[in-house]
């Protein structure tokens, strides 16, 4: 099993608003990079709302690193802060206009959690997203006969990520899960 990332990009910062904005580029031009470009919505807005977080709650500074490890089929991204207090999902009224970014990192995310730093001096609050399988194309004729042109290609992997749980895990993130292998059904 693969214990170190395949992939890792860090980035220290001052959670201010122009900042947060900033980040969210880099993010998503990081995993542009890395040819994940259906992550970059949902990890884009996740580490958004946590850097807005920081801004919002962290004491005794803004300061903090955001961190996106690449993992076999996993990919995690974690904020780490130098305040000790974990944060707390809240229920919010349906029309309130805050309170709700940890309730979008669950909605976006395949799991999402938090832990005090081992060191004691702040707290990480993380997300994974399952990166997609590679899908398999195949080309089907325009019904308009005769115009060489083919139809875009159709998507036949269906698989849809799981729904996210609404509470957090507490502790580090997951561990990679082990690459296996599909089973091959004989050619007939």
């Amino acid at each position: 099993m693969i214990s170190r990332p395949s992939r890792h990009c860090t980035v220290e910062l001052q959670a201010l608003p122009s900042r947060i904005g900033q980040v969210r580029r880099i993010v998503s031009a990081q995993l542009r990079y890395w040819h994940l470009d259906p992550l970059i919505d949902p990890a884009a807005l996740a580490v958004t709302e946590l850097l807005t977080n920081v801004h919002r709650h962290a004491e005794p500074d803004k300061q903090c690193t955001v961190e996106i490890a690449l993992m076999l089929d996993r990919l995690t991204v974690s904020v780490c802060d130098q305040d000790p207090r974990l944060p707390r999902v809240q229920v919010c009224d349906p029309f309130a206009t805050h309170g709700r970014g940890l309730a979008l990192v669950a909605a976006v995310s395949q799991s999402w959690g938090m832990h005090a730093r081992d060191d004691g001096g702040g707290k990480v609050v993380w997300f994974t997203l399952a990166v997609p399988r590679p899908t398999t194309t195949a080309k089907a004729p325009f019904a308009s006969h005769g115009t060489g042109r083919t139809a875009p290609p159709l998507r036949t992997d269906a698989s849809r990520p799981a729904p996210a749980p609404t509470a957090p895990l507490t502790g580090p993130a997951p561990a990679p899960a082990p690459v296996t292998t599909p089973a091959r059904a004989p050619v007939a």
